[in-house]
């Protein structure tokens, strides 16, 4: 096993909380996500994530897939209707909810559903990480319905993570690939803000001949900042659902929006160094679990 090292660099900005972490009071936090039974991602990333960091999860199935979809002849279960009923349940026994992060959808019409979530409980922090396309193309099980309807849900979050694909869809622009300027990043976060969501940070930032990913952050509350990481010269499928799990897993646990986007992009960095000492690594997907310890350490003083 290599020595797991990172090279974070958070810019000087304003320390923006999200979240009052209290005593030993353990925050719930909806979990709107897909299930996949093999290559790690969406809830078997999201439950291990944040119950390290002290979060009581609660899971709301948006599909049942076989595998990730970069696997030949995966399938896919549709969840969409059993989840109205499957959320008024949770009225009746008085189920309380401190966040709602949502990641992969399965229909348009989960959209209303989350949404309906956001009525209910109508203080709960909203994350939304917008999974429908990576590297300029859409995944395969999304329609331009099903884009469309997660751009406007990108307009009601708290807390929005796009990568460039994902950020120009929400838009409604081309994709102009990774290498794009701090300018440019920064008008992204701009105009990101400016449909609705709070608090931006936009992933995946890669220049021509630079070894470095770089990640950009910024609130109508602060500045653009950037924080980056090594860039590793692979591809593995889950790394999104990492990065927005551990970035809330900061929250929740009461550190700052800096700290977060630092410990998340750095987190990502080093279960890639592991994933990489795996058989098969880059199909099974990220391989974090060795590293769930430095989740459990953000609720350290």
């Amino acid at each position: 096993m290599p020595q797991i090292t990172s090279a974070p660099a958070v810019s000087p900005a304003p320390e923006l909380y999200l979240y009052q972490r209290e005593g030993a009071y353990i925050p719930r936090i909806a979990a709107v996500h897909d299930l996949c039974g093999y290559g790690k991602c969406s809830l078997g990333v999201a439950i291990p994530v944040l119950s390290a960091a002290g979060c009581d999860v609660c899971p709301v199935p948006t599909g049942l897939f076989s595998s990730h979809t970069a696997f030949p002849g995966w399938y896919m279960h549709d969840t969409t209707s059993i989840l109205t009923e499957y959320l008024n349940a949770w009225k009746g026994i008085d189920v309380d909810i401190d966040a709602i992060y949502s990641g992969f959808l399965g229909a348009p019409e989960q959209v209303d559903i989350i949404r309906s979530l956001y009525e209910t409980y109508p203080n709960a922090l909203r994350i939304v990480d917008p999974v429908m396309a990576d590297h300029g193309k859409v995944y395969p099980t999304y329609t331009p319905e099903l884009c469309e309807a997660m751009a406007q849900l990108a307009c009601d979050a708290d807390v929005l993570t796009p990568n460039l694909t994902e950020a120009a869809i929400i838009l409604g622009e081309e994709w102009q690939g990774t290498d794009i300027s701090d300018a440019e990043a920064n008008r992204i976060i701009r105009a990101l803000i400016g449909r609705g969501a709070k608090t931006v940070v936009l992933k995946g930032i890669q220049r021509e001949g630079e070894t470095l990913i770089r990640n950009f952050v910024g609130s109508a509350e602060s500045e653009t900042v950037e924080v980056h990481n090594e860039y590793l010269p692979y591809m593995l499928h889950g790394t999104g659902d990492v990065y927005a799990s551990c970035l809330l897993a900061a929250i929740m646990a009461g550190r700052s929006l800096s700290e977060a986007v630092d410990f998340a992009g750095s987190f990502v960095h080093d279960a890639m160094l592991v994933s990489a000492e795996q058989p098969h690594f880059q199909e099974r997907g990220v391989s974090f679990e060795p590293l769930l310890g430095k989740v459990c350490a953000l609720l350290e003083e």
